[in-house]
């Protein structure tokens, strides 16, 4: 039910900042591969075709050192990460190589983690570099269907519930990295960047809309950082 009300809501919002343009939401469980398919095809009955994937379910996980990273949740982040934007992949540009004409374009979420290697997220690092070779690698399979396949590697992006979820946890984990205080630890990640700030979601949008149009029409298997100058 909330992710119905959160689908409905952000429809609202859409259709009232640009009420000429249809909008329709689904609701799918990117970890069952049957449900991605069957809103697939949804989607196809009601629009006639795909031209355009934004591949960006994600889930950070705990933070915790290695050896006590708790096997259940090391599970659930591969799973919704990696096997569920396998699923959206696999779903999407299959449909994209049927339909004509043929193509499309897709850009997924890395991170920045997946080059970096922070510490006490080790699943959602691991996630997210196996996102990051996952669209190198389709990027070379779908070209021949006029499918290109890109990322970006998002830094810290905020204010919001992912900052201030990352900033509490990274206090709370006890390492030698990162302060026990919160707000010390929002110091230090923003003191990381050159830029000395965190970036705006506005800030991640931008790149991804450049990605998936015709703009970066010679773009592909290509990650954009984008990280205030973090590299």
């Amino acid at each position: 039910a909330p992710m119905h009300e959160a689908c409905t809501e952000v429809e609202r919002f859409i259709k009232e900042q640009y009420p000429h343009t249809q909008v329709c939401g689904y609701v799918c469980d990117v970890c069952d591969f049957s449900a991605v398919e069957r809103t697939v095809a949804n989607i196809v009955q009601q629009c006639g075709r795909i031209d355009m994937l934004f591949n960006n379910a994600g889930y950070q996980g705990v933070f915790t050192p290695t050896h006590m990273y708790p096997d259940d949740d090391f599970k659930r982040v591969m799973d919704i990460n990696v096997c569920g934007v396998f699923h959206v992949l696999k779903a999407v540009s299959h449909q994209m190589i049927k339909q004509t004409p043929q193509g499309g374009s897709i850009v997924q979420t890395a991170s920045m983690a997946a080059h970096s290697a922070p510490p006490n997220m080790l699943a959602y690092s691991t996630s997210k570099a196996a996102v990051l070779h996952m669209t190198k690698t389709a990027a070379k399979d779908l070209a021949p269907h006029n499918i290109r396949v890109n990322s970006v590697s998002p830094a810290f992006i905020g204010p919001g519930y992912m900052w201030q979820r990352q900033v509490e946890l990274q206090a709370a984990a006890g390492s030698i990295f990162y302060d026990a205080d919160p707000n010390v630890v929002a110091e230090q990640m923003v003191g990381s960047t050159p830029m000395r700030r965190y970036g705006a979601v506005d800030e991640v949008i931008g790149p991804v809309a450049f990605l998936l149009s015709d703009d970066a029409s010679y773009l592909t298997g290509v990650d954009i950082q984008i990280t205030g100058g973090m590299n």
